[in-house]
């Protein structure tokens, strides 16, 4: 719309001037028709936008988070409320074997050179913790079963290796005295695995897995500026209750499957809440991507890091908190562009079509205009690469 508007005021100032301009009165129409033309031109409004984004986007690489998409960074200002996962994202990525149960009529020497074997072909981070804990063995038919753990057969037998919803759907018993050890290491803030035949439950492996040195820290900066947060895992309740007390939050969800984690995103939304996704592993991607904003760790796979447009290449949750705040900041430096953009159009205009004239004898040579529609472009530009003092 601005481009009609601009040549209807250009016209209409030909018009004016030719009918009242006295003598040399097309000469002054012309000139004055020109000037409001060039000084309307909207260079500064085009480089408004674009050249915050720009340095911002900039910026945000030099902090060590990597923006694909200029629409999230904006976005990200507006963000009220942020989900996110686990293993990988609040904790360091690398579990570790912590304490093995045996539980069966296999023990422990025998039974977790089976564990290796039904393990190796999983890339989940739980498995490949097993794997430097045990040894090799022949396996065949093996089946990652997302969200639940793995199956795998071996000398006629089928085996399973998850969480405890997996060993509860084949129907393998779990005893009460199993259970309240579970609970005992659960509570602890362990992830536990079960290993079991579709008969009995042989043994557990507890897993650690360290939270990340700048965890609670993003996180209390994060709920100081208004982000309510949400922890998303899989593990069970307790664990996931002990993992939530470390780090002084009181929302969690446990148990959850990758559509539960993109269903709870759906739901939040529908509460009108503006949501931001962080996570590390494929179970995360599909509610990265249902995300209004999915952050992605950059030392998790590819498949997240496709899935969302913000990535943190070191994975550190500190820069979530940076990315906040540098997409408040380039909101802020839009606007101010666009104020001066606009402004030096509403005060340039009505001046080159000559309306101080009749009063001051004042005429804006398009000469003058072309020099004050530079200044104008000028003054954005410089505006927008004070964001390149972000941080210091």
């Amino acid at each position: 719309y601005f481009v009609p508007i601009v040549i209807a005021i250009a016209v209409l100032t030909f018009v004016v001037w030719a009918v009242f301009g006295g003598e040399n009165a097309y000469v002054y129409a012309l000139l004055n028709a020109i000037a409001v033309l060039i000084i309307a031109c909207p260079c500064a409004l085009g480089l408004a936008t674009p050249m915050s984004v720009m340095v911002g986007i900039g910026k945000g690489a030099q902090n060590g988070i990597l923006i694909k998409d200029a629409e999230a960074l904006e976005r990200m200002n507006k963000v009220d409320t942020l989900v996110i996962d686990k293993t990988g994202t609040l904790t360091e990525g690398k579990p570790t074997v912590a304490k093995v149960m045996s539980f069966g009529s296999l023990p422990e020497k025998e039974w977790l050179p089976l564990l290796y074997g039904l393990n190796q072909q999983s890339e989940h981070p739980l498995a490949k913790a097993t794997n430097a804990y045990a040894q090799s063995q022949p396996f065949t038919d093996f089946e990652a079963l997302t969200g639940k753990g793995v199956r795998a057969n071996h000398a006629g037998v089928s085996y399973y290796f998850g969480n405890e919803r997996l060993i509860e759907e084949i129907g393998a018993p779990i005893s009460e005295e199993i259970r309240h050890s579970l609970r005992a290491r659960q509570s602890e803030g362990y992830t536990l695995s079960l290993l079991a035949t579709d008969r009995e439950v042989i043994g557990a492996v507890a897993i650690a897995d360290k939270l990340k040195d700048t965890t609670a820290q993003a996180l209390r900066a994060l709920q100081q500026v208004g982000v309510h947060i949400i922890m998303l895992t899989g593990d069970n309740e307790l664990t996931a209750a002990a993992i939530a007390r470390q780090i002084g939050l009181t929302d969690y969800r446990a148990g959850m499957l990758p559509q539960d984690k993109q269903e709870e995103v759906k739901r939040l939304q529908a509460q009108g809440k503006v949501v931001a996704m962080a996570g590390d592993g494929i179970n995360d991607a599909p509610a990265l991507a249902q995300a209004d904003v999915g952050i992605a760790m950059g030392t998790g796979t590819d498949i997240a890091i496709e899935s969302a447009p913000i990535t943190l290449v070191k994975g550190d949750l500190s820069g979530i908190v940076k990315a906040k705040k540098l997409s408040k900041a380039v909101v802020k430096n839009i606007r101010e562009n666009l104020f001066f953009a606009l402004v030096y159009n509403v005060i340039g205009i009505p001046v080159a079509a000559g309306v101080l004239y009749p009063v001051f004898g004042i005429l804006l040579s398009p000469m003058l205009g072309a020099l004050a529609m530079s200044f104008s472009s000028v003054s954005v530009i410089s505006n927008a690469l004070r964001l390149k003092r972000f941080g210091n």
